[in-house]
């Protein structure tokens, strides 16, 4: 699943995939906001550390799981 996270006054998004599930990180930024934490820590897919600071937040989009696709002429 896509992550895609806009940073106040950065020109570009951090964004990456990861294994969690759309709820699991709608709960991780929502808890982090709520306990007035300084940092939003996330995994990606890869086992990397992602860590936003929670007041220059922006946005979050999280993305559907993606199905994998075959062929030339998939959409």
């Amino acid at each position: 699943m896509e992550v895609r996270i806009g940073i106040r006054d950065v020109a570009r998004e951090v964004a990456f995939e990861s294994d969690n599930t759309p709820q699991q990180v709608r709960a991780t930024v929502n808890e982090a906001l709520a306990s007035g934490a300084a940092l939003i820590e996330l995994e990606d897919d890869k086992g990397r550390t992602v860590l936003i600071p929670t007041g220059a937040l922006g946005y979050v989009e999280i993305g559907a799981q993606e199905k994998g696709r075959v062929g030339f002429g998939t959409r």
